[in-house]
């Protein structure tokens, strides 16, 4: 009975890791490739922030490599990075919508996003984690 139990806990942490991930890898590969050629909506959300466009393309590109990290076999280490930088893109665009003083509303596709990222990361299978190198 234990280890159907185990076994039923593993197969749903599995789904539940690759449909997180999933989801924020898409929204990674579709967000960078709008972000990098400076495309609606995010041209004008950049704009309403006060950033130049030129970060728009830095952040993604950077975007769209986190999105192809997080989907790579192997390479846990590349990995962390994409999670953090994922992380500090989210939560840097929670600040921004901050310090323009827009509503409530501008912060949910952020905090969700950022939401998965902390549940990709946590849901890990052990190969895509550094600890299982070491």
């Amino acid at each position: 009975m234990r280890t159907t139990n185990l076994a039923k806990s593993s197969r749903g942490r599995t789904v539940a890791y690759w449909v997180t991930t999933l989801l924020l890898a898409l929204e990674c590969l579709a967000g960078g490739i709008i972000g990098a050629l400076q495309r609606p909506p995010f041209i004008g959300i950049m704009k309403h922030l006060g950033y130049p466009d030129y970060v728009m393309t830095i952040i993604g590109v950077w975007y769209l490599l986190g999105g192809v990290a997080l989907l790579m076999p192997r390479f846990p280490r590349l990995k962390e990075w994409a999670y953090a930088g994922l992380f500090f893109i989210y939560t840097g665009a929670i600040a921004s919508r901050l310090a323009v003083g827009d509503s409530v509303v501008t912060f949910m596709g952020p905090i969700i996003l950022t939401g998965l990222v902390i549940a990709s990361w946590a849901l890990r299978p052990s190969t895509r984690s550094l600890n299982h190198n070491i």
